[in-house]
C-alpha cells in the first residue's frame, strides 16, 4: 500500500496548521456539506470543491456567455469564463502573499460567476424585469450548485465555498463572506473586470488609455499589468497581518474613481451597449414563451416541475443559456425560416 497517497491530506491539512496566518480559515474547520461525502485520500475538502466546480457544465458554459461586449466576434475578448480565470488568478496571488488558504479562494472564485446569465448584466436585467425584482447572478450561482448541477443533485459544496460565492458581489465597503477568504474573492472580482474590461473597452476602439484621467494613471499605473499590480500590492499591504481585508485609503480612493468612470464610458456607452435592449428583449420572449409552453423545457428542467413554479424552471433554464445558444433558440422559435423549396 503507498502510504504517502493515505497520508496525503494530513500533510495538507497540518501544512494549514503551521504556515497559515492566524486569520485564515483552516480546511479543518469547516461546516461541511449538506449531505454526507466519503472523504478523498488525496485531497481536502476545499481542493475536492475546486474540482467538483471545474469539471460542472455550468463551469464549461461560461466560454460562450458575455463579460461586457455581446458575443464578441473577436477571439480576444474576455468571455464569462475569461473574467472567472483571471479572478481567480488574483486572488491566489493576494491569499498566497497574506497566507491565507489558497485552496478555499481558489474554489470560491472559480464558482463566483457559475449562474451568470447570459448578455451579462443585461440578462440579469431581463430576468429582474419579467421573473422578479430579487434576481441575481450571485445568488443563482449558489442555485446553480446546489440544486441545478449534477442531474438536479448539486455539487455539494462546502458551506464557505458557497458563503464567498454568495457574497463576492456588491461594494467593497460591505464585506458579507464569513471568511477573509471570501472577501478575497470580491476584490480580485473588482481588481480584474475594472482592469480587464479597460483592455476591452480599448481593444473595441470604445476607449483609449489617455481617455483616464492622469491622476488615476498616475496612481495606478499606465499599463494593465501596471494598474492589477498596484491594486494587488495595495491590499496586500493594507491587509498584512489584520483581520480584515482593505486597499490603502489612495489607491481604494483612485479604483473606486475608476470604476466610476468606466460606468460612464463603458458600461454606460451607447456604442458599446446600443445591443443590450435587444438581449434583454430577446430573453423576456424566450422566458414567457417557455411558461407559456412548459412542455418544451429541456427534461433537466422540466422534471423540477413538480416541486418548483414553472415560473422558477424557467428562469433556471433562460439564466443557464450562453449567448449563442439563446440568439439561436429565439430564431429558432420566432424566426420564420426561408423557404427554399425541394
Amino acid at each position: 500500500m503507498d502510504h504517502t497517497r493515505d497520508n496525503l491530506v494530513n500533510i495538507f491539512l497540518e501544512r494549514e496548521e503551521t504556515s497559515l496566518s492566524p486569520y485564515a480559515f483552516r480546511t479543518s474547520q469547516t461546516k461541511g456539506r449538506d449531505r454526507y461525502q466519503e472523504p478523498c485520500r488525496l485531497r481536502t475538502e476545499f481542493q475536492r470543491d475546486r474540482d467538483k466546480i471545474t469539471h460542472c457544465q455550468s463551469f464549461r458554459r461560461l466560454m460562450n456567455k458575455t463579460q461586457v461586449f455581446l458575443a464578441p466576434e473577436g477571439d480576444h475578448y474576455r468571455t464569462r469564463l475569461t473574467h472567472t480565470l483571471e479572478v481567480t488568478q488574483i486572488a491566489r496571488i493576494m491569499a498566497r502573499a497574506l497566507r491565507l488558504n489558497e485552496d478555499l479562494t481558489e474554489a470560491s472564485a472559480l464558482g463566483h460567476d457559475l449562474g451568470h446569465t447570459p448578455f451579462g448584466h443585461a440578462g440579469e436585467r431581463a430576468l429582474q424585469k419579467c421573473f422578479s425584482p430579487d434576481f441575481s447572478h450571485y445568488m443563482q450561482s449558489v442555485r446553480v450548485v446546489e440544486k441545478l448541477e449534477n442531474g438536479g443533485l448539486g455539487l455539494n459544496l462546502t458551506w464557505e465555498v458557497r458563503d464567498g460565492i454568495a457574497n463576492h458581489s456588491g461594494s467593497i465597503d460591505y464585506c458579507g463572506a464569513s471568511t477573509l477568504e471570501g472577501v478575497l474573492v470580491k476584490y480580485a472580482d473588482k481588481i480584474a473586470y475594472i482592469n480587464h474590461d479597460i483592455d476591452d473597452a480599448c481593444r473595441a476602439g470604445i476607449l483609449t488609455i489617455e481617455d483616464i484621467p492622469a491622476h488615476l494613471r498616475e496612481c495606478l499605473g499606465q499599463k494593465h499589468s501596471q494598474r492589477i499590480n498596484t491594486m494587488v500590492t495595495s491590499v496586500i499591504r493594507a491587509s498584512t497581518d489584520k483581520d480584515h481585508i482593505c486597499m490603502t485609503p489612495e489607491v481604494k480612493a483612485a479604483t473606486d474613481e475608476l470604476r466610476d468612470f468606466l460606468f460612464e464610458h463603458v458600461y454606460l456607452n451607447p456604442v458599446a451597449k446600443g445591443e443590450e435592449g435587444k438581449a434583454e428583449d430577446m430573453l423576456i420572449k424566450l422566458y414567457e414563451y417557455f411558461v407559456k409552453h412548459p412542455d418544451k423545457l429541456p427534461e433537466t428542467y422540466r422534471r423540477n416541475l413538480d416541486k418548483e413554479s414553472v415560473e422558477r424552471c424557467v428562469c433556471d433554464y433562460v439564466s443557464g443559456m450562453t449567448d449563442r445558444y439563446a440568439i439561436q433558440l429565439y430564431n429558432d422559435l420566432f424566426i420564420p425560416q426561408v423557404w427554399r423549396g425541394r
